[in-house]
């Protein structure tokens, strides 16, 4: 329960399809950031050298500023971290980021780089100089100007409207481009120093398969987005699959609030306990096992290196392996259990791995790892949910005895590994192992555990047995624990916007979705277009001018696509209630002539039809647009502005833009389908085996050539609907073309004078 409505809650539920284009600058971009990624090791590995050698010779001032540079460009280099072991080195890197921090010249350790990661941000920032390298001749290029002032100014000149029109096109198509470039640039930059093969994900039959981080196991069908898990698949040389659109996305708390009652059972919620009051107005209440705990909890061990750690957790377990008592040892990744694996192969100790590449023998595995002598390897996938039974004469030996090889962040998925031992009243025992080089250790806790051991005097090889320590560790998980809830209660916060208009797209949608009083629906449609018609014109309760009330006659004129037959006059002064009144009226006229045409069976199938395909299409160009804002609200903080304010603010804007496009389109496409006549009947499996095979390939390019021969007749019209006829929904015809009917007569000689 709480893998799902904890863990799982720090990204929300995304439905995607593909987007309409393919980006080809993967494939362009790759090898200069592969290249860049090579330099900045290049000049890392070569301040490190300069530091050593700092070091020995006492100058500590400048070699505080090249370690701060190697932590800054490469933070998990080998050689940085062999120096780390060193707390004193710890202190010199925090002191030297201080001083420059406080001196606000920090710019003076970046410009140096190529790019700066900042590991707990989880992001990758690239500096001038990285811009220099990848755009020589105009590092300027890679900045994304504010396109503003290019159309201010050519709003200004004398151009011709067209000209005018052509200019501002181009330059937003430039603003477009680089913002892509950039964007894929910064993907394909997380994708090389963040994200790690057999760590966050593995590469199963040509393709990158994202390993979930709580569990273990590999995700199939799931897929990074924004472009980054594209990135990946450069970085790794598989085929890249095409770029993806979110179509319907929502949060995990957002989506479990639909239930009306929500319960669950879960051995590990105490912890979270506060979380699930504020989140889902959940109380946890602890049950007390069926038979008493007797599990010995043994101290954690520290070490400084990872190199004495895996040389200790291979002791351990060639000792329990030695009197046959079972040991189960879990891995926080794929690439370490395969570590660990190796080490053991050396010492000749018989071993089973189970992780993301093996999970078709889980339940094999599983059902051994309690036997005598067994030594069992795993990530994540056997510290959840798995019973594994003690052989015959193991509860003498002291039972399962379970090695974890790193702290992970949430307490809770200690306590899971620890949880398979000692059931049932069972004996068992546990102890995790630990170094400063440990992700945990060195991102949030490291410090003030490395001035414990350096008090304590540690040498090489020697741990640290201390319930000081472990309670110092147990701080730094707590700390994780808050800085994650903080992300998901933002996350929640900002998508609590997304849900009221959520709730309303989909309850019109669902409205639409049945034929029934479709007339009083389309009506309704056009009752709010006037209404936020009204609202811009900024019209007065008492009286409209005659000059106002033209505008809105032909903007009327216009969405219901009908004036010969409609006559609403503009000699007179309207109150806004008659005015209103004349406007529903005269629609509803317009509306019965549309049935008429249609026919009292086809219209309501067309008009649902119709509404249905302008509310997906445009609420998903709404929700590109809300993922743009949110990727760019936190800025607003420089502004000293709440971005939260910023974001509710600019989200009520383009949801009015969005409703009044979507009743737009609605209405005008509506008033403008017309009944082709077909000269050969086609069968209706024929028509539903044409529409199946459409459906088929959605996610895979289609002809553009094929898919429009089969559905339209005219390859310049807008879009169609498919019924007994063949519905086609025009673009608005001018008075002097062609008229539809491919008579050769002009429009207003033709349908337009008969209507």
């Amino acid at each position: 329960m709480d893998s799902v409505l904890i863990d799982e809650a720090r990204t929300p539920l995304i439905i995607s399809g593909p987007a309409d284009t393919a980006s080809d600058l993967y494939y362009e971009l790759n090898p200069l950031i592969s290249n860049l990624v090579k330099r900045q090791k290049s000049i890392v590995n070569r301040y490190l050298k300069e530091a050593e050698e700092m070091l020995k010779s006492g100058n500590t001032e400048e070699a505080g500023k090249r370690l701060l540079q190697a932590e800054k460009g490469d933070p998990k280099n080998k050689r940085l971290l062999k120096l780390k072991e060193d707390p004193e080195n710890i202190r010199l890197i925090q002191k030297t980021e201080f001083l420059y921090n406080q001196t606000k010249s920090i710019s003076e350790i970046e410009e140096d780089l190529y790019y700066i990661i900042e590991e707990k941000g989880h992001t990758v920032t690239l500096t001038e100089r990285g811009r220099a390298a990848l755009s020589p001749s105009n590092p300027e290029k890679l900045i994304l100007q504010d396109f503003t002032d290019k159309l201010a100014e050519i709003e200004k000149s004398n151009l011709p409207k067209e000209e005018l029109l052509r200019k501002k096109a181009e330059i937003e198509e430039e603003y477009l481009q680089m913002s892509e470039k950039l964007h894929i640039i910064n993907q394909l930059l997380r994708a090389y120093t963040l994200y790690e093969i057999d760590v966050d994900y593995v590469i199963q039959n040509g393709k990158v398969v994202i390993v979930d981080e709580f569990t273990g196991r590999l995700m199939p069908g799931r897929r990074y987005g924004e472009g980054l898990h594209q990135a990946i698949e450069a970085k790794e040389g598989v085929s890249i699959q095409r770029d993806t659109q979110t179509l319907a996305t929502i949060t995990i708390q957002n989506y479990f609030r639909l239930y009306d009652k929500l319960a669950g059972m879960t051995g590990t919620a105490d912890t979270e306990a506060e979380e699930f009051a504020k989140i889902y107005n959940l109380d946890v209440v602890v049950i007390p096992t069926n038979k008493p705990v007797i599990r010995k909890d043994y101290p954690d061990r520290i070490y400084r290196t990872s190199k004495e750690k895996w040389k200790a957790i291979a002791d351990e377990i060639e000792e329990c392996h030695k009197k046959g008592q079972p040991v189960l040892v879990g891995t926080i990744s794929v690439e370490k259990s395969e570590l660990l694996s190796k080490v053991l192969k050396k010492r000749g100790i018989k071993h089973e791995v189970l992780n993301a590449k093996y999970h078709e023998k889980e339940a094999q595995i599983i059902a051994k790892a309690g036997e005598k002598g067994a030594v069992t390897i795993a990530t994540n996938m056997a510290g959840r949910g798995t019973d594994i039974k003690l052989g015959e004469g193991v509860r003498e030996l002291g039972g399962l005895h379970i090695i974890g090889t790193e702290r992970h962040e949430a307490r809770r998925i200690d306590n899971q590994l620890r949880g398979r031992s000692g059931r049932q009243g069972d004996p068992g025992s546990s102890r995790f192992y630990l170094s400063l080089e440990d992700d945990l250790m060195r991102l949030f806790g490291s410090d003030k555990i490395s001035g414990l051991m350096l008090k304590m005097g540690m040498e090489e090889g020697q741990n640290i047995d201390s319930p000081l320590v472990t309670k110092a560790i147990s701080s730094a998980q707590k700390r994780v624990e808050n800085r994650n809830f903080e992300i998901r209660k933002q996350l929640l916060e900002y998508d609590n916007v997304m849900n009221d208009q959520r709730n309303y797209i989909y309850s019109k949608r669902r409205e639409f979705l049945d034929d029934e009083k479709m007339e009083e629906k389309i009506l309704d449609t056009i009752d709010e277009l006037i209404d936020l018609k009204f609202e811009e014109m900024e019209v007065s309760k008492s009286s409209i001018a005659p000059e106002s009330a033209y505008a809105i006659f032909e903007w009327f004129y216009d969405i219901i696509n009908n004036r010969s037959s409609i006559e609403l006059s503009t000699d007179k002064n309207w109150s806004k209630t008659e005015l209103r009144e004349a406007l529903i009226n005269a629609a509803k006229d317009a509306y019965k002539d549309k049935v008429l045409e249609l026919g009292d069976d086809i219209a309501p199938q067309v008009s649902r039809i119709i509404a249905l395909q302008s509310i997906d299409k445009r609420w998903k160009d709404h929700l590109y647009e809300m993922d743009g804002l949110r990727e760019g609200i936190s800025y607003q903080a420089y502004a000293q502005k709440d971005p939260l304010i910023e974001y509710k603010f600019q989200a009520f804007k383009l949801f009015q833009e969005l409703i009044k496009n979507i009743n737009t389109e609605i209405v005008k496409n509506i008033f403008r389908v017309h009944i082709v006549p077909t000269t050969k009947q086609r069968n209706i499996w024929q028509i539903n085996k044409v529409q199946h095979e459409e459906f088929n390939q959605f996610g895979e390019p289609v002809s553009a050539k094929r898919s429009k021969s089969k559905l339209l007749k005219n390859p310049h019209e807008e879009g169609m609907v498919k019924v007994r006829n063949q519905v086609i929904a025009e673009k608005k015809i001018g008075r002097n073309d062609p008229c539809w009917c491919g008579s050769g007569k002009k429009y207003k000689y033709c349908h337009g004078r008969k209507q």
